[in-house]
């Protein structure tokens, strides 16, 4: 029987051949963030227990169900960061973001962590990509945050994705809504499920979305909270209606979105992939608008939306959606004997220091199975050295690709490789982009002598 350690349930080993595709994921969202004007933001992986009760609400699933809650030594109470945005909402409080002019946009990539049941795309650690913008309540502002979050997925190339959109109100006109489903529900109280019954009384809102196939199937006669609006928020809602149209964003309205978080108000939105079957939704958001007072500060609106990286990269990889590839070796020093040895560690560490990716052998190997490691690791060129290179000052560098060897002086090494790799760049992609604008350049016109 075997003692080896395994790694936690709900858990998972990102292995150097997948990393390509996290790199390549959080290098696209990043970029679309800050081309949108948002700025980076890092926070703890833990806070005080209070603050995501406070945020997420007493009676949802994260507070009741799903936080990892440790004691220091003391009173205090910690939980690892079960979601983003309210860590993020104490560090613009605590740091004095509020008081530098509106409105703050902040992004992050944040570790998260929730005791739920694994399934695919969902762990109990798991990294999200979130934004959060704050100090305005413009209907332009939530299109914006929604335009940013469709960017995202289209330079992930996710084509087959929908926008869900609704408004859950405010919570003058929510209060009248939460009468409205308790008098619903309450006939059908025996039939619902556990948590349901519990959270009839507390917050029938979070009934809607229950994912036991009975409570489902009784929510899907409720009455609907765009029914129940007050005139602000329907005002609100229809402008995002008719600016999403204007940017031709599609969008479907779907009375049953209400979030899974209780700091939501007027708009929240789901975008889902017909991709990934049933539990189909990549990324969601909205406004909060009670959140920054709720924890602190004065009355700032605010609205964000978060995306799981995981379940973001099952859903490419279901599309058949191609990675940018992982960086290979640009070369690697195979030397013959311990004079070679020395020789080639110093190449390797030149070329470096020239910004090129190199290995050389440290284990001892023969040149055989140095040949078949640079074949592994997809080194672009290799070169041999041993006791007739040295004594002749010259070596061959030999293309991977094409087989072709072309010599080199090993005191002009560092040129002749530098020359190779700047060929092997321009005669790609890149050259044919530099080669198409050189051929559309004008011929600059001759200046008058004097």
């Amino acid at each position: 029987m075997s003692n080896q350690i395994k790694r936690p349930k709900g858990t998972q080993d990102i292995l150097p051949s997948e990393a390509a595709k996290w790199r390549t994921v959080e290098d696209a969202v990043r970029e679309a963030a800050e081309q949108f004007g948002f700025r980076e933001i890092r926070t703890p992986d833990f806070e005080e227990t209070g603050l995501y009760v406070r945020s997420a609400g007493a009676t949802s699933d994260v507070v009741t169900k799903e936080m990892y809650t440790v004691s220091s030594t003391g009173d205090s109470s910690f939980t690892l960061r079960p979601e983003g945005t309210a860590g993020v909402v104490r560090a613009m409080l605590e740091n004095g973001l509020m008081n530098e002019g509106f409105p703050q946009k902040v992004y992050y990539l944040a570790q998260c962590y929730r005791h739920e049941k694994p399934q695919a795309g969902r762990y109990r650690e798991f990294k999200q990509f979130g934004v959060e913008m704050f100090g305005t309540q413009s209907p332009y502002a939530d299109a914006e945050i929604i335009l940013l979050a469709s960017t995202v997925l289209e330079r992930c190339g996710l084509e087959n994705v929908t926008l869900h959109i609704n408004s859950i109100g405010c919570p003058e006109c929510r209060a009248k809504y939460r009468e409205a489903l308790r008098s619903f529900f309450l006939p059908h109280v025996e039939e619902l499920c556990p948590t349901c019954r519990e959270r009839l009384d507390k917050n029938p809102m979070r009934l809607l979305d229950c994912k036991s196939p009975i409570c489902k199937g009784i929510a899907a006669g409720a009455p609907l909270i765009t029914n129940y609006l007050c005139d602000g928020c329907r005002e609100h809602f229809d402008a995002l209606k008719e600016i999403l149209t204007e940017y031709g964003v599609e969008f479907t309205v779907d009375p049953k979105i209400v979030r899974g978080l209780d700091y939501y108000t007027k708009t929240v939105f789901e975008f889902i992939s017909q991709d990934i079957g049933s539990q189909g939704t990549v990324c969601g958001g909205g406004r909060y608008d009670g959140l920054v007072s709720e924890l602190g500060g004065q009355q700032v609106p605010a609205l964000g939306f978060g995306l799981g990286l995981e379940r973001l990269i099952m859903t490419m990889e279901a599309a058949g959606v191609e990675f940018e590839p992982a960086k290979t070796c640009d070369l690697y020093i195979a030397p013959m004997g311990a004079e070679a040895q020395k020789k080639s560690a110093l190449l390797a560490d030149a070329v470096r220091r020239a910004g090129y990716a190199a290995e050389t052998d440290l284990v001892g190997r023969g040149i055989k199975p140095q040949m078949r490691y640079a074949d592994k690791i997809k080194a672009k060129f290799v070169c041999v050295i041993g006791d007739n290179e040295l004594s002749c000052g010259e070596a061959k560098l030999k293309n991977m690709a094409t087989g072709e060897e072309t010599p080199v002086k090993l005191e002009e090494f560092m040129t002749g490789f530098s020359n190779l790799m700047l060929n092997e760049i321009f005669d790609g992609e890149l050259g044919e982009t530099i080669g198409r604008l050189v051929e559309g350049l004008e011929p600059a016109e001759e200046q008058p002598e004097g």
